[in-house]
């Protein structure tokens, strides 16, 4: 199958943000629906795309070889779990605001309060919030639900890289 420059862009974007979901790639395709974005898939790129487990949206190996996009998210050196993580220079500050996998868990608005604190950023709570999500379909982070929902790392912060993208 041959992709058009248009297409080889957008499973580029695929590849990056794996594991993503429909709404990440209608902000980034400036598209109206996620029906839309659900469309495409399945129409320019059901070669090298596909749903995993959870309904989040894959590029299979073929599709990051085509594109030469490092991905979101890399498996360990045991190939279980995360080894590596792409991630946006906020979720980088994130990451080392959480605690460990042994600590206790955080809101989102800890995690703000944290970052406000620990670093020279000031995001706001949708930001935060946006951060911990991503993070936690790359499995870099786990949730707990509590009164609200917390989050804390899932894995030992010396286990996991994290490489913020440019």
């Amino acid at each position: 199958m041959t992709l058009s420059d248009e297409a080889r862009s957008r499973l580029a974007d695929v590849v990056e943000l794996q594991p993503t979901k429909n709404s990440e790639l209608q902000d980034r395709w400036a598209m109206d629906s996620g029906s839309d974005v659900h469309s495409y898939l399945t129409g320019e790129l059901s070669d090298y795309t596909f749903r995993d487990d959870n309904s989040l949206i894959r590029a299979t190996a073929e599709a990051a070889d085509l594109v030469d996009v490092e991905p979101g998210v890399e498996p360990g050196e045991d190939g279980d779990g995360v080894g590596t993580v792409r991630v946006t220079e906020l979720q980088a500050a994130v990451i080392e605001v959480l605690p460990g996998p042994d600590g206790r868990s955080m809101s989102v608005v800890a995690v703000l309060q944290a970052l406000r604190e620990e670093t020279d950023r000031d995001p706001d709570v949708e930001e935060v919030r946006s951060a911990l999500q991503r993070l936690r379909r790359q499995e870099a982070v786990e949730v707990e639900y509590r009164a609200v929902p917390t989050f804390r790392l899932a894995m030992a912060r010396e286990d996991l890289t994290v490489e913020i993208k440019d």
